[in-house]
């Protein structure tokens, strides 16, 4: 019993944090929320089209208009998530704060949300990396997103001349956060995961401390 309320409250955590409106009448949100509630359920690997069309209660006809295969519709899952994620890092910005500030303020946001999502950080984090190609396409799109949006904040502070941050060196910065993120999720520490704002925080301004080439 107490395996399958965690399971359920593991799907509901996913459906939440991917803002699945289950009020929507739009198929493709419907299937979303399949994808997220039978991986939540039984693992990626153990979800079947017919899970989720059965659990959205569409037709695999349905599917297929929205979506090619199975991993397509998990990237999709994954790319809404990411993108509510992102909305969180931009909410926390504050302009009339110091760059250093908006910055800490962004982690810990950002980092807050994921402790409160273990189910979600998991799957996004773990699963996507069983698809190969195609999730490594999807997460390098939204970790240059992650970068695009930390290199417009930081660069419109106050800086010392020459002191920018280039759109590589914050690939490179997002890159480390989430491979700091993975070593926490692998030792099960996600409940502490807030412990990483400073060494995030620290990695960023030691960056950007150095000169632009």
């Amino acid at each position: 019993m107490a395996v399958l309320a965690n399971r359920r409250a593991l799907a509901c955590t996913i459906a939440a944090m991917a803002e699945i409106d289950k009020t929507n009448p739009d198929h493709r949100h419907r299937l979303l929320e399949g994808m997220a509630q039978s991986v939540a359920e039984k693992g990626y690997a153990d979800t079947t089209i017919a899970d989720v069309v059965r659990l959205a209660s569409v037709s695999r006809r349905t599917f297929y208009e929205h979506f090619a295969s199975k991993p397509e519709c998990l990237i999709a899952l994954y790319e809404t998530a990411s993108h509510n994620a992102l909305g969180v890092l931009r909410g926390a910005i504050d302009p009339s704060h110091p760059w250093q500030a908006q910055i800490d303020q962004a982690l810990a946001a950002y980092l807050g949300t994921m402790t409160r999502n273990p189910v979600l950080l998991r799957t996004m984090f773990i699963e996507m990396l069983g698809l190969g190609s195609p999730g490594l396409a999807a997460r390098r799109r939204v970790n240059r997103e992650i970068a695009d949006f930390m290199v417009s904040t930081i660069n419109a502070g106050a800086r010392p001349q020459g002191q920018v941050l280039s759109a590589d060196m914050a690939m490179a910065v997002v890159g480390g956060i989430n491979e700091l993120i993975l070593q926490y999720i692998e030792q099960d520490k996600v409940d502490d995961l807030l412990q990483l704002v400073g060494p995030a925080s620290r990695l960023v301004r030691a960056v950007t401390a150095a000169p632009a080439n």
